[in-house]
């Protein structure tokens, strides 16, 4: 399997400072990190923990969409949220929570083999494995119709 690679550039100390972020794709190209963006209202820059939470939701989604198909299911729309929360721990801070939300429109399906479906996916998805540090891993999943 091939590696994936990203990329950060920063200048200037701590607070002040500004990082801009790459991905070998070019999805991300140059786009803007700081102190603001992570602990501020700073909405034109992003931050580690969004970039997590997004990195989180697509491997989880992608796994139930996997997992379903192996199944012989047919997925037809899946909508996941990953909010992940940055708390104070000492002089430093530590991710102590992801919520993921699954809503699912997946005809055929019922509501015990979705949760079923839908728990393993959390479980086994590459990000989850690599997050199992993490205190909490929540998640809600709704069969919608």
């Amino acid at each position: 399997m091939p590696e994936k690679k990203a990329s950060v550039h920063w200048e200037g100390a701590g607070k002040a400072g500004q990082g801009q972020i790459s991905t070998e794709t070019g999805a991300l190209e140059k786009y803007p990190y700081g102190f603001t963006s992570r602990f501020g209202d700073d909405r034109k820059g992003t931050n580690p923990e969004e970039i997590l939470g997004a990195a989180h939701a697509a491997c989880f989604t992608m796994a139930f969409s996997f997992a379903a198909d192996k199944a012989g299911i047919a997925t037809e729309r899946l909508d996941t949220t990953a909010s992940v929360r940055l708390a104070k721990d000492g002089d430093g801070f530590v991710i102590d929570r992801i919520a993921l939300t699954l809503k699912a429109k997946v005809p055929g399906m019922d509501e015990a083999a979705f949760q079923k479906m839908a728990q393993e996916a959390k479980a086994n998805c590459p990000l989850s494995k690599a997050l199992a540090s993490v205190p909490e891993i929540t998640l809600e999943a709704t069969l919608v119709q």
